[in-house]
Order: C-alpha cells, then sequence, then structure tokens
C-alpha cells in the first residue's frame, strides 16, 4: 500500500468527494485563494533550521512518516525546544468551521511522535489573514478523528468509487473543484423522474 500524503488528509476531512477528485484522479483547478495560498506558502516550504530569539530550534519542510498509518508528508515548521516537539502548519486564510487543518497537524503530530518516540501534546496553525497562530491540542477526540480520517482514505481507495457529492453544499460555494464535482448536477440525476 501506498502512503497517503498528509495534505490530502485536509482535503479528505473537509469533502470526501474533493479528496477523491485531487488524489485518485490527480484533478487541480487552481482559484485565486489557491493561487494566492501558494505564494504566501513559499517561505515555509524551503527547507532548513534556524534558532529563534527564544532559543528554539525551527526547522523548516520536515519530512515525516508513520508506518503504523502509512502517511507521509511535510511540515511546514517543527519547533524543538529541549525534547518539546511543536508542529506549526502554515495556512492562507483564517480559522475555518471544520477541523480538517486540526487533522492534519494531528496527523503530523502522529508521525513525529512514532518517529522520535515523544509525545507531541499540542501544535499550532499559522493562518496568514489574520496573521494569528492558533494551538491545537491533540486530545483523545482528534487523534481518534485523525485516524478515523487515515482509515478512511485507505479505505475509500481500495473501493475504487467516487463518493456522492456531499450534503453540506455550503462547503462547495468557494471549492475550486466545483465545476469537475458538480455537486447539484448529480444530485438533480438523482432525483426520480416520473413518466
Amino acid at each position: 500500500m501506498d502512503y497517503l500524503p498528509l495534505s490530502y488528509l485536509n482535503h479528505l476531512a473537509y469533502c470526501l468527494r474533493r479528496f477523491w477528485y485531487m488524489y485518485v484522479q490527480g484533478e487541480l483547478a487552481v482559484n485565486a485563494p489557491m493561487l494566492e495560498g501558494s505564494l504566501l506558502h513559499e517561505r515555509a516550504d524551503r527547507t532548513g533550521y534556524e534558532t529563534d530569539d527564544r532559543g528554539r530550534l525551527v526547522q523548516r519542510r520536515v519530512w515525516v512518516w508513520s508506518e503504523r498509518l502509512q502517511i507521509a508528508g511535510f511540515a511546514d515548521f517543527v519547533e524543538q525546544d529541549g525534547t518539546t516537539l511543536l508542529p506549526v502548519e502554515y495556512k492562507h486564510g483564517q480559522k475555518g468551521k471544520w477541523d480538517n487543518d486540526e487533522i492534519q497537524l494531528c496527523a503530523q503530530a502522529l508521525c513525529l511522535e512514532e518517529m522520535t518516540g515523544q509525545p507531541v501534546p499540542q501544535g499550532e496553525i499559522f493562518y496568514w489573514r489574520s496573521r494569528r497562530r492558533v494551538t491545537v491540542v491533540f486530545d483523545a477526540r482528534l487523534r481518534r478523528q485523525t485516524e478515523t480520517a487515515v482509515s478512511h482514505a485507505h479505505h475509500l481507495l481500495t473501493t475504487n468509487r467516487i463518493p456522492a457529492p456531499i450534503q453540506e453544499r455550503h462547503k462547495c460555494k468557494h471549492c475550486s473543484l466545483q465545476p469537475i464535482c458538480l455537486p447539484d448536477e448529480v444530485a438533480q440525476l438523482q432525483v426520480p423522474r416520473s413518466l
């Protein structure tokens, strides 16, 4: 089984169909928010390390993986203060209503824990739009939610069936894949028609 890229867990947690189109079919439709996010993310995408003003080692673009979960990918930043590791994910917008960013970050923490044998109790997400860091505690609920997402992703890949459009259509509004996914059109085709 191939290792699942961590970033795709974010898409899966947001919308199963989005995950399918991007990961399985390789579809990528770039819209303005995606392009802006890519440009803003360039600093985080450079490998290297430095010591910050508080004496913490800050590593950029750290490759992490979990053999147990069969996931792998890059953590944007990992800050190390002594033996304490803090993964930091950079995101373009602002904190949303859903847990998809938190699931991606928690997956990074699960990888770091397996790789180092050290507990990673929390991480942070830096949102460019608000210029704020949000602390994410990796409690039992989020860890279960993350492992369930990983399991669901691996299961979807074995079924070879595209998921139905999501019921939460408000998520579709700003999705770059809406013109490919056609959730409303697919729903209309599933309505029984009288003769």
